[in-house]
């Protein structure tokens, strides 16, 4: 595999809330993601999920206050902590979490991408 410019990688799709995956390295999965509005309230019961934001603002709604990210920040979700990602519009992220992590935890919904149809650029 040969170096990756991620902002090229952030041009291939114009999806929201629908990670693809870009590398892979000792069963963690790297991934980037557009986002715009609100995404579910979800947990993951056995994985970390850091997250890593590029442009635009996330915001991690966790239970007890949220954690807000500008581009150059990021933040580890601790396993089994409830958060709902709020993103501005256009926000461009990365996330790396274990491989095995379900994309909405155990939430099953419309906006679910499951584990068979991540997809790599």
């Amino acid at each position: 595999m040969g170096k990756i410019n991620i902002r090229d990688k952030f041009d291939l799709f114009s999806e929201e809330w629908t990670p693809k995956i870009i590398a892979q390295s000792n069963g963690q999965l790297v991934k980037i993601a557009k986002g715009s509005g609100e995404l579910v309230w979800h947990q993951h019961e056995n994985e970390d999920e850091l997250f890593l934001v590029f442009k635009g603002q996330l915001t991690l709604q966790l239970r007890d206050g949220n954690i807000e990210l500008s581009p150059g920040e990021m933040y580890v979700v601790p396993k089994g902590v409830e958060h709902c990602p709020y993103a501005t519009e256009d926000t461009h992220f990365m996330m790396i979490e274990p491989a095995s992590t379900a994309h909405t935890g155990t939430l099953e919904t419309e906006v679910t991408v499951s584990s068979d149809n991540q997809e790599w650029i």
